[in-house]
């Protein structure tokens, strides 16, 4: 992705029933911050639990809390104060994958298997052409992570041992991009999996003519690309991607350097992201990350700078439910969700 260095709690069976029916809750959520004594934007998100978390982002920073974030401790590589950590996938309290961003050497991958207190560098890109931008799993041990294009095609890294080690594919069966197209690195769901599993990954775009959304059904091996109707341009496009299962997905994104005007810049798919359609009712601004609650069938959250959306019937229409600026959203199994965003800010969704 291209971006460069460019309370009130709703008591929880309420939410939980309106959520889980796909219904009306009498009161919208609300996004409760807690202190994590950071100043670093964090565009990284992985919500293991109800007390695990992990986040991301500029500085080097990579924080974990493991009471439900009660507190937070800056867990971060030694001597990444010149990186940004724009992707994070946890597994668990002690296991993560971290993606730093950049032209050439700058992306990078570690890896921690005892919650941060050593990491393991493993894989830094050699091409000058390259431009890492998002990673995702399909389980704990196969991965992807994306670049932008290179020699005419994004260009994707595997891993099969929970990302302990990584080997860039051949360019076979990659569809060719479009002039000016690349990914966005804003919220580390560029690129995402099935949230139940299985052998499918889609990635986002924007930058050229046409925002458009690849697919793979086989692992990353070979792709097929789809337009979409979000608009695109030199900082438009598709800036998240959320599939709930390999049939129903969500796209948000507007422009980033236009935060409060993004007319068409929510989607849905219906049949795998052979086809998406502009939601009725959009969010209206600009919004960076989008992700499904898991135990409700219908309900998502989107986030932006500008404030956070709530959809109850699958993307089809949106409301604003809160004002506060957040580059992230993500969500456990257990439907824990919390939201990453500038200086610092974290904050928890209560189920």
């Amino acid at each position: 992705m291209r971006l460069r260095s460019l309370s009130i709690l709703v008591p929880a069976l309420l939410l939980l029933t309106g959520f889980a029916h796909g219904g009306d809750s009498i009161r919208p959520p609300a996004w409760e911050l807690s202190e994590t004594g950071v100043t670093a934007r964090l565009r990284g998100l992985s919500v293991v639990s109800a007390k695990v978390a992990w986040a991301s982002g500029s500085a080097g920073t990579v924080l974990r809390t493991v009471d439900g974030g009660r507190t937070w401790r800056q867990v971060g590589p030694p001597d990444t104060a010149d990186l940004q950590f724009r992707d994070i996938e946890a597994f668990s309290a002690d296991r993560a994958v971290a993606l730093s961003i950049g032209e050439g050497e700058a992306s990078r991958v570690y890896a921690t298997a005892d919650g941060g207190r050593t990491w393991t560098e493993t894989f830094r890109n050699d091409d000058p052409r390259a431009f890492y931008d998002c990673i995702a799993f399909f389980d704990h041990k196969r991965g992807l992570a994306l670049s932008d294009p290179v020699d005419g095609r994004f260009r994707i890294a595997a891993t099969a041992d929970g990302g302990r080690s990584w080997r860039v594919l051949s360019g076979y069966g990659m569809p060719a991009a479009l002039e000016g197209e690349f990914a966005f690195a804003a919220s580390g769901t560029c690129l995402v999996t099935a949230d139940r599993g299985g052998p499918w990954a889609w990635f986002a775009t924007g930058g050229g003519a046409t925002a458009r959304v690849f697919g793979t059904r086989d692992f990353g091996r070979t792709w097929r690309v789809v337009d979409s109707p979000v608009p695109s341009g030199p900082s438009a496009g598709i800036y998240s991607l959320a599939f709930r299962d390999a049939q129903q997905g969500l796209a948000v994104g507007g422009d980033f350097a236009t935060p409060t005007v993004a007319p068409d810049a929510a989607a849905v798919t219906r049949d795998g992201g052979r086809t998406w359609t502009v939601a009725k009712v959009v969010p209206g601004e600009y919004r960076s990350g989008v992700t499904w609650l898991p135990r409700a069938k219908r309900t998502a959250i989107a986030v932006g700078p500008t404030g956070s959306d709530l959809t109850r019937d699958g993307g089809r229409t949106w409301e604003r439910f809160d004002t506060g600026s957040f580059d992230a959203v993500d969500c456990a199994a257990d439907s824990t969700c919390w939201a990453s965003g500038e200086q610092g800010r974290l904050a928890r969704l209560h189920p």
